[in-house]
């Protein structure tokens, strides 16, 4: 019976000692394996204070596997502008005093004709009858009818023309009428053809009053699409828009490539000056907005990120006025020609330096706390 005893006790001795070897095998094992594989993982990103500035560290690999993009500041310069209201004319008002203007000047030829020849028939009645009576009276009479008639109706047909010509100048001022009265003599080579077909739209622009009688010669007109299409300027507009406060003048713009349908209401940039401006190009896509105001994050080392605040100049942005355009904000200050900024990905460093660090170790005040 002792013997039996024994042998089990050493028999249990053994298993027991065989599962205690597995079992801290086991332990070595998945310890190894969890080291190589953090090994392998590249370290998440961090947040740091590095004289007194916030930095968002991030490795290479994790840049690589996020698609975080930088691209160097650009230097560009610009004229000094304002902003303006501008819109974009129906011309076909224009078109149709054209057409009335015309059919206007053709009964005014042909009224002249008609009163010449009665006139130098009246005349040649009036020698007859004076003439011992070569005709009788109640012909010279009816050639003085007919006479007296051919001027009233030549006088009526010009009194027409001047009206017409009138509503034009008053509606579409000198320039345009002009250039509708020069279609006529050369047709295919004036800035009405063009008009006409198409090619060129006219934009009521209501500038500063600060501008006077002397606005810039060409302008900036934003297309719907965002670009920029250059306009030159006609005359000073004759009519006003009632809801915007200014100088208003009539400017054509040609729009091969761009659309600028009738009645839209869009933006002009006015240059204000000659002296261009130097800063540095932000671009749209660098941009996040956080309380309320413009960042960008500069790459201050391979693997080392610091947002930093946008303070525009006066002239806001390169591309439209009034919000982020289509290439960006100019900066004159806070930045150097060549820093490194984040064009893709800035809102993911954002996410990151945002996020509460150490909650499990150092919790001071964030929401996870109450708990």
């Amino acid at each position: 019976m002792n013997s039996r005893l024994i042998i089990f006790c050493a028999l249990s001795l053994s298993l027991a000692a065989g599962a205690g070897w597995y079992i801290i095998n086991q332990a070595f094992d998945d310890s190894g394996a969890s080291a190589a594989t953090a090994a392998q993982s590249p370290p998440p990103p961090t947040v740091q204070t590095v004289n007194g500035e916030t930095v968002v560290v991030v490795s290479r690999d994790v840049q690589r596997a996020s698609h975080i993009e930088v691209a160097p500041l650009a230097a560009v310069s610009r004229e000094p502008e304002v902003g303006a209201d501008a819109t974009v004319l129906d011309l076909q008002p224009l078109f149709d005093l054209h057409n009335r203007l015309a059919s206007a000047r053709a009964d005014v030829a042909t009224f002249t004709a008609q009163a010449a020849s009665s006139r130098a028939q009246y005349e040649r009645s009036r020698s007859l009858f004076a003439d011992d009576r070569n005709i009788s009276q109640k012909s010279l009479q009816d050639a003085q009818s007919a006479m007296q008639a051919d001027a009233a109706k030549l006088q009526a047909a010009q009194a027409t023309l001047g009206g017409l010509d009138g509503a034009m100048r008053q509606q579409f001022g000198d320039a345009l009428a002009n250039a509708a009265a020069a279609s006529e003599s050369k047709p295919g080579s004036q800035l009405f053809q063009r008009l006409q077909s198409g090619q060129a739209v006219v934009l009521r622009v209501t500038l500063p009053a600060s501008f006077g009688t002397a606005p810039p010669a060409r302008i900036a007109v934003d297309a719907p699409d965002g670009h920029a299409v250059p306009a030159q300027k006609l005359s000073a507009s004759p009519l006003a828009d009632p809801a915007v406060q200014g100088s208003p003048w009539l400017y054509v713009a040609s729009v091969a490539n761009e659309a600028l349908p009738a009645n839209l209401h869009t933006s002009a940039r006015v240059p204000t000056s000659s002296q261009a401006l130097a800063g540095l190009l932000v671009p749209e896509r660098a941009v996040v907005w956080y309380g309320g105001q413009t960042w960008v994050y500069v790459r201050t080392a391979p693997e080392r990120f610091t947002r930093r605040y946008v303070q525009m100049s006066n002239e806001g942005v390169v591309g439209n006025v009034g919000d982020v355009g289509a290439h960006g904000f100019m900066v004159t200050s806070g930045f150097h020609a060549g820093e490194q900024i984040v064009t893709q990905g800035a809102q993911l460093l954002l996410s990151e330096e945002l996020k509460p660090q150490g909650i499990a170790t150092a919790c001071k005040d964030p929401p996870e706390c109450d708990d």
